[in-house]
This record gives C-alpha cells, sequence and structure tokens, in this order.
C-alpha cells in the first residue's frame, strides 16, 4: 500500500509589501550608521521580492506611538489576539481552495485534521475551526503540532501517512500556517534584523491519503522520511515568548553550518533508500533565505533548474516558516512531467533540526 499527496492549496493575506518597501522602512528608523547599511544590505540580497502579512498598515500604524512620538511595540497579547482572529480566516481559505479543486474527495470522507503553527496560541485551535468551518465530521480526529518552527511540516506529513498505513480508509487534511509578521520587533539585536527580513505570512494545506490517484493528477507518493539533529547547533536557531512577541536567535552561520553537514545527512537517506543524488530529479528545499539555499546547491552540486521552485517561492513570498514547503512541493506538483520523477524534499528549523522526506511525483494518466 502506498500513500500519496493528493493535491496541496495555499493561501495568503490579502495584505502584501515589496521587501524594498519594507527595507526602506527599516533603514529609516535604523539607531547609527552600522544598523543603516547592514539593513540595506539584508534586503538587497535577501532573494525575496514580496512578502504577504496580515497586518493592513506596515509600519508606524502596527507599532503606534506614544505621546511623545516615539513608536511603540505592540505586547504578545495584542499580537496573538491578531493571530487568533487572522488565523482561523486564512486556515479555512486553505482548506476551502484544496477540497474545492479535488471534487473526487468530500468534506464527509475527511478522517483526521493535524495542523502545524508555531507563530500563535488560542483553544479550541485551528484544528477544531477546521472541522466546524469546512463542514468536516464531527468525529474526525484532530492533532496540533506546535512550536516546532519551519520544519513542521515533515512531522505533520509523517504523521498523515502513518495514520493511512494503519487505516487503508484513513484521509488526513494536514494544514501549515504562520503569521511570522506578526513577531517584527524593533531591536537592535542583528539576528532580529536579519528575522524582520525574512518572515512572512501563509497557508498550506495537504490531502493525504492510501486512495489510488485519481486520473488526470499529478500526486506526490510519499516513500521515506528521516529526521537528524546537527551537532552543537541549538543556540544558532530557537526562539522563546517575550513580552513583545516571540524574540528569535538567528545566527548568520545558520547557512554556513548547513552547508557543512547536509550533504551527509542527505547521503544517509538516500543510502537508506538505495539510491544515490544522481536519482532525484528535483529538490524541494525549505528557502529559508538565499544563502541558505546558495549552500545547500552548493553542498549538493546542484543544477540551478534542480532548486529553481524554492527560489521562486522564497522570492514571492519570503519564508512563511511551516508552510514555505508545501507552497514549493505545490509548485512541483502544478509542473508534473510526462514521466515518474523523484524528488528529495528538506526543511530546517530550531535545534538545529533538518528534516527530510523522500517522495516520487507521479504525472497522472490523462
Amino acid at each position: 500500500m502506498t500513500v500519496h499527496i493528493h493535491a496541496i492549496a495555499t493561501a495568503t493575506p490579502e495584505h502584501f509589501y515589496t521587501q524594498e518597501a519594507i527595507g526602506g522602512w527599516m533603514q529609516k528608523r535604523a539607531t547609527n550608521d552600522r544598523q543603516r547599511r547592514l539593513l540595506k544590505a539584508l534586503y538587497r540580497t535577501s532573494g525575496i521580492a514580496t512578502r504577504y502579512t496580515v497586518i493592513p498598515e506596515f509600519g508606524d500604524e502596527f507599532f503606534g506611538r506614544n505621546e511623545h512620538g516615539v513608536l511603540v511595540e505592540p505586547g504578545t497579547g495584542a499580537r496573538n489576539d491578531i493571530y487568533t482572529r487572522e488565523a482561523r480566516r486564512l486556515a479555512r481559505a486553505a482548506g476551502d481552495a484544496l477540497l474545492t479543486m479535488r471534487p473526487d474527495f468530500h468534506p464527509g470522507d475527511i478522517t483526521h485534521v493535524v495542523t502545524a503553527s508555531c507563530t500563535g496560541f488560542f483553544n479550541p485551535g485551528l484544528d477544531y475551526f477546521l472541522v466546524r468551518d469546512l463542514g468536516l465530521p464531527i468525529a474526525t480526529e484532530r492533532y496540533h503540532l506546535g512550536f516546532m518552527g519551519c520544519y513542521a511540516a515533515f512531522p505533520a506529513l509523517r504523521m498523515a501517512a502513518q495514520f493511512c498505513l494503519a487505516d487503508p480508509n484513513a484521509c488526513v487534511l494536514v494544514v501549515c500556517l504562520e503569521l511570522c509578521s506578526l513577531h517584527i520587533q524593533l531591536s537592535d539585536r542583528d539576528d532580529q534584523l536579519l528575522a524582520n527580513a525574512l518572515f512572512a505570512d501563509g497557508a498550506a494545506a495537504a490531502l493525504v491519503s492510501a486512495r489510488i490517484p485519481a486520473s488526470g493528477y499529478s500526486t506526490l507518493e510519499l516513500e521515506r522520511f528521516a529526521s537528524t539533529l546537527v551537532p552543537d547547533s541549538e543556540a544558532d536557531m530557537a526562539w522563546t515568548i517575550g513580552d513583545h512577541g516571540f524574540d528569535i536567535a538567528l545566527s548568520s552561520y545558520v547557512p554556513k553550518i548547513l552547508g557543512a553537514n547536509i550533504a551527509e545527512v542527505v547521503d544517509n537517506l538516500l543510502i537508506a533508500a538505495g539510491r544515490n543524488r544522481a536519482a532525484i530529479a528535483n529538490w524541494a528545499v525549505h528557502p529559508g533565505g538565499k544563502t541558505i539555499l546558495d549552500q545547500v546547491e552548493r553542498a549538493l552540486t546542484l543544477r540551478p533548474e534542480q532548486i529553481a521552485p524554492s527560489r521562486h517561492v522564497l522570492s514571492n513570498y519570503g519564508n512563511m516558516s511551516s508552510a514555505t514547503i508545501l507552497f514549493v512541493l505545490r509548485e512541483l506538483l502544478e509542473r508534473p512531467g510526462p514521466e515518474a520523477r523523484r524528488i528529495c524534499s528538506m526543511a530546517f528549523g530550531p535545534g538545529l533540526t533538518v528534516e527530510l522526506a523522500m517522495m516520487t511525483q507521479l504525472p497522472g494518466s490523462a
């Protein structure tokens, strides 16, 4: 029995800004020439053109000013209030889009919901409201993976695949949603400035089932997952809950650490699957940033076209944490070739954690 991702749908907030506009606002509030130069370089070399956000008017309006005209950061509670309202709306949009694009799957077919998010909290949560808002059976099993970060889509997909292997009739809705822009801060710390330049908002929904793929639809067969920790790197990517959103530690050394370790990690996965890099047609790499993609491309000696979908997602959406890799996989699903193609997919997150998945894209017969 094989398990497939039968479809992926994505949703973004209605508001978006160019990287140039955000960078310009950030530079205006810089407190010294060094910071101004750093910000200019960060935004110019980010590989990002646009980012989406639930914040309707980015800049002074989000932060507000006190009686002295000084920008004031909203507290964590105020930010989470926005998350509570907007996350439900965006999750429903992704779920509706998914079920609309696959009329052969009905809301009543869904047996499990798995959600992943690390940028806010409320309860009843996303999993509960997806059942209510999409009209799923009230007996639908619900699971939430919280506070994992950019790699969370893989544990969610792994869990979904295990449900389907245990029950051939299982049909799992996986939703990854992040509203990263809510945690932008006016900190002068370099890692916070870097985070401000990268993260954005978005949601993605995937339909996972052991059903035989329907004619005319490309699918991704889930073959093998792997997880590992990069030694001596737990302080290079981490975050905690602060009084003004989430306080992030994001070292500029992360790309170099990944570049030095990713080849061995990937090769171990491929060896376990009885394959090598030459057998992989496409590489779905989490676009955590341009430098990360550069390092992975160099370390794995990839051709530019093999990593092009990741660069395209980074340019058009930025880093949406756990949802981002599903945006990349959606691009591959929408461009099936005439024959089956093997895909190696990966994402990186706090720890430093590396999650990988082997997949085969089936083109779907006409």
